[in-house]
Order: structure tokens, then C-alpha cells, then sequence
């Protein structure tokens, strides 16, 4: 189409040049004419770049967008063209801070990789599309941190920061929905900072470590109390010794201390009788 542009602004420059030499004024007109034509059709020349789309508009219609790469020609009254970047982007929305599903207040930010798949939803439907994710991405970490607790107190519960492929895969979920009215596609969604917020986050910690504690505490006991019976039945099984009922329970006893308790045992040797 270059080519033929070309061509034919250079006809019409030397058809005006024959008609000024004739004194043909009508001609001169025809030639001017033809041109200005020529002219005006050089403006629908434009240049589509790789992963990149230009949407036309042709007297305030979609009318279609170009994707190929390389140099194109469109109607000139078919604008405007606009440009609408086809790669795959990144964003990193704002700490925001908000209440777990606790009520806790935490710190919670999230990465969203997407990219525009359809051209025209992209610009007809919301004003702005990389506004609309940024808008759009940052509430629905919102509704997601509302949603589930910050930490699971049950080992069946979800929570932000021990179900992260689950949570990852709701948020994706969850962002894709918001976005698909705008012809974006998102390609992954992630949790990128989460923390509890600074006014409690000590407090947090101490309960944390107290949780924890708790826990070990009842694991040891369970330990404990498994050797305790163990010891019991082989005794008993081997005739070792016979114990009263006094005596195991003292046996029980002496076992949880030494096996429960957070430092060393003096152990005390008795040189007597089980009943002295």
C-alpha cells in the first residue's frame, strides 16, 4: 500500500504538472484534488510492534484491532488507533492493613502477574484497565485477609500463612473474576508480605511461642506417658519385680518427673527396702 501511495502521489504531481503546462485549469483542479487524496490516505499507515495490539475505530465503532507485527494500512478516517500493550506485566499492590477473619489486624500485599487478551474489553469497558487492576487486585486481598485467620489454631483450619498454596490459588481465583469483565488474563497471584500489624505484633509473638509451647509440652507428656505404661507391662511381663498398687503409682510418678521435666534429675539411690 506504501508502494502504491507513492505511485500515485507521484501521477498526480505530474498530471498537475501537464495541466499548469496545457493551461488546463480544470484538470490543474482534478490533479489537486487527487493529492490531497493521496495525502490524507498516507495517515493510515501505522506501525503494530511485537505483543502489541492497536484497537480501530472506524466513526465511533469498534472495527477491530490489529495484532501482527510489521507495517499496516487502515482507512484513514478509521481513529483512532490506539495502542494497547499486549505483554505480560507485574504488579505489587500497596501494604494494606486490615482485620483477619480474627479480627486482628494485619499487614498483607500481593504480586499479580497478567497481561490484556482482549483488546476491545480492555479499553471500552472500564476507562482505565491498569487502574482497574490495581483497584480491583487490592480488594480482593482485602476479602481475602477478611476471610481466613492469619494463623490455624486446629490443624484442619486454613489460615493466610500455612495454607499458602491453597490461599495463592483462592487469590488467583478471586483477582481473575474481578478482572475478566476487562479482558485481562492473570497468570499468577501471590501473597508477597504478610505480618501482623505493628500495635500487636509483640503480643502476637508471645502467643505464638505460648501455642507452641503448649504444644511440645503435650507431646512430651504423650511420650511419656506411652514409657511409663511400656516400663509397667515389661515388668510385669518378665516378673522383674511385683508392685502393689502404692508402688507402681510412686513408679508412675518418679517415670512422668524424670521424663517431663525441663532439666536434668538427681537421681537418689535407695539402699533399702521398697517400703523404707
Amino acid at each position: 500500500m506504501l508502494v502504491l501511495l507513492i505511485l500515485l502521489e507521484i501521477v498526480g504531481i505530474a498530471g498537475l504538472l501537464t495541466a499548469a503546462r496545457l493551461g488546463n485549469v480544470w484538470l490543474a483542479l482534478l490533479d489537486v484534488l487527487a493529492i490531497f487524496m493521496v495525502s490524507v490516505s498516507f495517515g493510515g499507515l501505522f506501525v503494530v510492534n511485537p505483543n502489541e495490539g492497536r484497537v480501530i475505530q472506524f466513526l465511533g465503532r469498534y472495527a477491530g484491532t490489529a495484532r501482527s507485527a510489521g507495517f499496516w494500512w487502515t482507512n484513514p478516517l478509521a481513529f483512532p488507533r490506539r495502542k494497547v500493550s499486549l505483554r505480560i506485566r507485574n504488579f505489587e499492590s500497596a501494604r494494606l492493613k486490615v482485620n483477619d477473619h480474627d479480627g486482628n489486624p494485619i499487614e498483607i500485599a500481593a504480586i499479580v502477574v497478567w497481561r490484556v487478551t482482549d483488546t476491545a474489553e480492555a479499553v471500552f469497558q472500564v476507562d482505565d484497565y491498569e487502574n482497574y487492576v490495581k483497584v480491583q487486585t487490592e480488594a480482593a486481598v482485602r476479602n481475602l485477609a477478611t476471610t481466613y485467620a492469619y494463623d490455624s489454631h486446629t490443624e484442619d483450619q486454613l489460615s493466610l500463612r500455612t495454607s499458602s498454596d491453597v490461599i495463592t490459588e483462592r487469590l488467583r481465583t478471586e483477582v481473575q473474576d474481578r478482572l475478566a469483565k476487562a479482558g485481562i488474563e492473570v497468570i499468577e497471584a501471590r501473597i508477597s508480605h504478610l505480618a501482623y500489624a505493628p500495635e500487636i505484633a509483640q503480643a502476637m509473638l508471645r502467643r505464638q511461642q505460648a501455642s507452641a509451647v503448649v504444644a511440645a509440652r503435650a507431646r512430651i507428656v504423650e511420650g511419656a506417658v506411652g514409657m511409663v505404661e511400656m516400663a509397667l507391662d515389661e515388668l510385669a511381663k518378665k516378673q522383674v519385680v511385683e508392685l502393689d498398687e502404692e508402688r507402681k503409682a510412686a513408679m508412675v510418678s518418679n517415670l512422668l518427673v524424670v521424663l517431663c521435666s525441663e532439666q536434668n534429675t538427681q537421681p537418689v539411690v535407695n539402699t533399702g527396702t521398697l517400703y523404707t
